[in-house]
């Protein structure tokens, strides 16, 4: 399998909105984020994500099936609840360069895609002038019973990529797990990478 990963122009995006939310849906529905989703919720959520200044997607390819997106944004442009632990810290949201989700199919992983999702992402906030690029990622109890035998988290991962967590900042975002009737709030935590 050869899979191509390149930066998506705004009318490819808006073009394949159905293709990403299903990713997105796919991906999601394992765990940590164990997501319920639904395309209504997604359509939703790209098309204010594609509608923020300085939105970046980055898509990777089978061919022509999309097999994974990464996304990116200036923190100051995407949601509340992730942007609002810096504010209340005094720190300017202007400063960083926000990750929102990297997804892709399982059986396209181990093929460096995942680095190349950081790079392109990395390379668009210098473009866009930022230094410091973060994200943030669900955290969830070592005895959650829907964890799988001989799960292994990102961590090391992203400290290969040069990414560090951020101590003592969190925030808390919303979504439906799998097998809930309601949507919960589940805690955040920050990693952040200064560029070089």
């Amino acid at each position: 399998m050869r899979v191509i990963v390149r930066p998506l122009e705004r009318g490819e995006v808006e073009a394949r909105f159905d293709d990403l939310a299903r990713l997105r849906i796919t991906v999601f529905r394992a765990f940590p984020y164990l997501y319920d989703g639904d395309m209504e919720y997604e359509r939703r959520y790209l098309e204010t994500y594609v509608a923020a200044p300085g939105a970046f997607v980055c898509g990777a390819f089978d061919g022509n099936l999309l097999v994974g997106a990464a996304t990116a944004s200036p923190l100051a442009q995407h949601k509340d609840e992730f942007a609002e632990p810096f504010a209340r810290r005094g720190l300017d949201l202007d400063d960083f360069f926000y990750f929102g989700e990297s997804v892709l199919l399982p059986e396209y992983r181990g093929q460096g895609v995942g680095v190349r999702f950081f790079a392109e992402r990395e390379a668009e906030a210098r473009r866009q002038g930022f230094a410091k690029c973060i994200f943030s990622a669900v955290v969830r109890p070592a005895d959650h019973p829907m964890r799988p035998s001989g799960y292994e988290p990102l961590d090391d991962f992203w400290r290969k990529r040069g990414y560090e967590r951020i101590e003592g900042l969190q925030t808390a975002y919303s979504w439906k797990d799998v097998g809930d009737r309601d949507e919960t709030e589940k805690p955040m935590e920050y990693w952040m990478r200064e560029l070089d």
